[in-house]
């Protein structure tokens, strides 16, 4: 099956010209997903259905006036504004970034909203980012959680970036807290997925277009943004410590392929592709709800919402994949007015998409 790609500029057939924002559609869209799947989290599919109606029908829990969200948007608030500050002071290094990184990690890390379920990777990684010391020493090397990438996004959508400063990026904000191999080449997979989809990459080609990405990345350690991460994580070979992660991604992509060839869209999504605890099968269970229902973006968040792993971080994914596909139309108004930071996605998107 093939999809008719979604230019930036398209007209709607009456003669009134649309602007696709694929900035304001990724934020918006990872929040709506992960809004839905946030009070999902931790239960099984029967769980699911029980409390909240078939998949189908999910949708969003308005409580207090607000739309709430989980830390895998907070912490896409921290990475896409921490993205803004370094820009402002000239094109994107890894000097300009580090310092807002952590700056924005440890807000979120203090803040008295940081009562979402966050990660225990992320917290032990701000508790030691926040004593000063080298990030790559407070980089957690063990943890390949989907933490790295569930907040990646932002980094696909920075105005201006080439790949190779795209990629490099995308890693470093995982290597903050995420320091497994893994964790940095999914984070650069999630990122990369997310640029094509918005420059109108079709569905149907994009497994083979990040397939292609991942065996060209197979063996570059971005040695002036990652310092010396992969001796601290007992590595050699920087390159062969790299390598690994993207044999694992390159793994994954072979499992989303395999279900692809034969979806069930009743089934639940983490029996096709994994649970999303790990970065690398929170990137394959989110792509592949989208995939499933490539022009129907409110049915591929709830499919995906719907699932017996980590629902919010799986649904993010899935929003941010079809809001880059889709634009900012993807999300109907009655979706969006009360999500909670949504002045602020807004903002940024408004900026980005300029």
């Amino acid at each position: 099956m093939t999809h008719p790609a979604v230019p930036y500029r398209f007209d709607d057939g009456c003669g009134v010209e649309h602007v696709k924002r694929a900035a304001t559609g990724t934020l918006l869209g990872l929040a709506v997903g992960d809004a839905l799947g946030y009070p999902a989290e931790f239960l099984g599919v029967g769980e699911i259905t029980a409390r909240y109606g078939p998949w189908r029908a999910m949708t969003l829990i308005v409580s207090g006036g607000r739309v709430l969200v989980s830390d895998d948007t907070q912490m896409t608030l921290a990475v896409a504004e921490a993205l803004a500050d370094a820009t402002a002071a000239g094109p994107l290094t890894p000097d300009r970034l580090v310092g807002p990184l952590r700056d924005r990690f440890l807000a979120w890390w203090r803040s008295p909203d940081n009562d979402r379920a966050p990660g225990t990777t992320c917290l032990r990684a701000c508790a030691l980012l926040g004593d000063g010391r080298p990030w790559q020493a407070a980089s957690q090397t063990g943890s390949k959680g989907c933490g790295a990438n569930m907040r990646v996004a932002p980094v696909a959508l920075v105005p201006g970036l080439d790949g190779p400063t795209r990629s490099a990026a995308a890693q470093l904000q995982a290597a903050l807290t995420h320091g497994h191999p893994t964790a940095l080449a999914a984070a650069d997979l999630t990122a990369h997925a997310v640029r094509l989809l918005a420059d109108g990459t079709d569905p149907a080609e994009l497994v083979a277009a990040l397939r292609d990405h991942a065996k060209a990345s197979r063996t570059v350690y971005h040695g002036d943004w990652l310092g010396d991460l992969a001796a601290r994580a007992g590595a050699a070979d920087p390159a062969a410590y790299l390598a690994r992660g993207w044999d694992e991604c390159l793994a994954v992509l072979d499992r989303l392929e395999r279900a692809l060839a034969a979806p069930d869209l009743e089934a639940d999504p983490c029996l096709a592709t994994g649970a999303g605890w790990t970065a690398e099968e929170a990137f394959a269970t989110g792509l592949y709800c989208f995939l499933l229902l490539p022009g129907d973006p409110l049915a591929a968040v709830r499919r995906a919402a719907c699932s017996s792993g980590d629902s919010d971080s799986i649904a993010a994914l899935t929003g941010a994949f079809a809001g880059a596909w889709h634009g900012a139309a993807a999300w109907p108004a009655d979706w969006t007015a009360h999500l909670e930071h949504r002045d602020r996605l807004l903002a940024l998107g408004a900026a980005w998409d300029a």
